[in-house]
């Protein structure tokens, strides 16, 4: 039997996603979808500016908009995938996580809280049982987890690959797509025939997500790693997919022929939107490109090209499709994480 899920904002960009990725997943059933104040009450298909390259779900179109509040939503839902704004995430999860619901969050608040796992499945899958040590030091019986960033999803695989050759530093820039801004973040006027060399709060998330990402968990405690991470966000004017030039340091001699393995080589997970392989590799050094490469197993896998010597250890080039594994893709890897994993 299906799991009862609700999707919490979904009528905005990444809950349009989830509700695309949702509808057709064998695990999942949407049974409750929630709005602002000012949508609640309406049909889904008219609550919501649909802008997905695929028509709204037959079963999901007159499903009737809640409010975001635990009392409005059906209590044999097990499972809620957040895409809310951070400032309302910040009020309203931990609500949801009281009144006992499992929430697999794509929002940016409490990523870093030292009790709430902040997860990519195939790099510390082990990180999810923090929920016991949440359960017993907030009294909740729901739970919550959340994923990184959609550049730190990027490019945190392609470390986690690298990991035993002892990481030290690392330094990304990012040429990051306007879809990660939401529809309304980025004006045309603003970045067509230019590139933005600054994002608020990006590069802080890149440089601390990605610590406690490779960190260890000893079944009471998170240490996050010591790798030194440094980043640089730029806004350009693709519509998906977010490319990151990456120089690396590390403690052990690597060489371009044993990064490479150790890409091509990192495992998936037997989950349903875990790609095989995780991570591709390209020969060609034009490659990957955004518009050719985000899409890559279903948008969930990373790509990589560019791998060489540089005066500064090593140096390639990453890109993921950042609404697909930066965002909606992620929580409902999450989502089926926490599912096999009998937290639900």
């Amino acid at each position: 039997m299906a799991v009862r899920v609700g999707v919490l904002g979904a009528t905005g960009a990444v809950g349009q996603r989830l509700i695309q990725l949702l509808d057709p997943h064998p695990d999942f059933e949407i049974a409750a979808l929630t709005a602002s104040d000012s949508s609640a009450g309406n049909p889904y298909r008219e609550a919501a500016k649909w802008r997905a390259d695929s028509p709204i779900p037959a079963a999901v179109a007159d499903l009737t908009v809640g409010r975001t509040d635990p009392d409005a939503v059906p209590d044999d839902v097990d499972l809620l995938f957040s895409s809310l704004p951070s400032s309302v995430g910040e009020a309203v999860e931990p609500a949801f996580c009281e009144a006992g619901y499992v929430v697999s969050s794509n929002s940016s608040n409490a990523r870093m809280d030292a009790d709430v796992p902040l997860v990519i499945p195939e790099v510390n899958a082990d990180h999810l049982d923090l929920l016991e040590v949440q359960r017993d030091e907030r009294g909740w019986d729901g739970a919550l987890v959340k994923n990184p960033n959609c550049s730190t999803i990027t490019f945190v695989p392609t470390l986690a690959a690298l990991a035993e050759f002892d990481l030290e530093r690392v330094h990304v820039a990012t040429l990051q797509a306007v879809s990660g801004a939401g529809y309304d973040g980025v004006t045309s006027m603003e970045i067509l025939d230019n590139a933005v060399p600054h994002i608020g709060g990006e590069e802080e998330k890149l440089e601390t997500e990605s610590r406690k990402l490779l960190g260890t968990f000893d079944g009471a405690e998170l240490t996050h790693h010591g790798v030194e991470v440094g980043a640089s966000c730029n806004r350009i004017p693709t519509l998906d997919g977010h490319l990151e030039n990456v120089w690396i340091e590390t403690g052990a001699d690597l060489t371009p022929e044993a990064a490479a393995t150790a890409f091509e080589t990192f495992p998936s997970l037997d989950l349903r939107s875990s790609p095989e392989p995780l991570i591709q590799v390209f020969d060609d050094p034009s490659r990957p490109q955004p518009r050719l490469d985000r899409n890559l197993g279903d948008g969930m896998a990373i790509s990589v090209g560019g791998i060489r010597e540089s005066t500064f250890g090593l140096q390639y080039n990453c890109l993921a499709h950042n609404t697909l594994r930066g965002a909606a893709g992620a929580s409902v890897l999450n989502g089926e994480l926490l599912l096999e994993n009998g937290y639900l």
